[in-house]
């Protein structure tokens, strides 16, 4: 029997690969060659170098930094990818961290690394699979929300501590809440044939609603380098 591997262990071995890559590349040549040139660095992005919005999803600052990040996308990933599917989830964590680094772009000077940015854009989507599914989840809704919000909060006061890029998880959370609420799955209730009931899942159109989304990235960014 074929066993599929969640994306979200996928994510988490490149995570672990290219911080392994990191500090070979510091041992061979004395600095860091992949945050060179994946790192979210402003004055690059102004020249062009747009992969930066995405490439620092996948680099860490220390084994603290990488071992947090992979231990919430551990925990939280696995089952919302199983809710949304793997190619949704991949869409989903893609325009988390996209936008989590237009957001720290446009707000913040500093350099920016890590797969944050992504991961608060999971937890936006656990929050609005909830509440637009309440009425399955039925009384364990309101709990599963006021925890979904409460990890939102204290997450946010911690990233107050100087060298962590809140504006980053901000903007993770406002890409993976944009791309949850218009493209997430929602149930329902429906009778087959016999009777019997079955639990339906609403499709999407989720490559409209992930080039709609970018879209409104793209133009944010366009605005930064206006402005700059």
């Amino acid at each position: 029997m074929k066993v599929k591997i969640p994306f979200s262990y996928v994510l988490i071995a490149l995570s672990i690969t290219f911080f392994g890559l990191q500090n070979i590349s510091e041992w061979l040549f004395g600095y860091d060659l992949l945050l060179l040139y994946g790192a979210k660095i402003n004055q690059f992005i102004l020249q062009g170098e747009i992969w930066r919005f995405l490439t620092p999803v996948f680099l860490h600052g220390s084994i603290v930094h990488l071992s947090f990040n992979m231990y919430a996308l551990y925990s939280i990933g696995p089952s919302l990818e199983r809710k949304y599917g793997s190619i949704s989830f991949i869409l989903l964590y893609t325009i988390s961290a996209v936008f989590g680094n237009v957001f720290s772009f446009l707000y913040s000077s500093y350099v920016s690394l890590g797969a944050s940015t992504a991961i608060f854009g999971l937890i936006a989507a656990q929050g609005v699979f909830i509440y637009k599914n309440r009425h399955l989840l039925g009384s364990a809704a309101k709990p599963l929300l006021t925890n979904v919000l409460f990890m939102i909060a204290v997450n946010l006061f911690l990233g107050l501590s100087p060298g962590i890029d809140n504006w980053g998880h901000l903007g993770g959370l406002v890409g993976g809440f944009l791309y949850a609420w218009f493209a997430g799955p929602s149930f329902g209730i429906s009778e087959n044939l016999f009777g019997e009931n079955v639990i339906i899942k609403e499709n999407k159109k989720i490559f409209l609603v992930t080039a709609l989304i970018l879209t409104i990235a793209i133009a944010l960014v366009g605005i930064g380098y206006l402005l700059r």
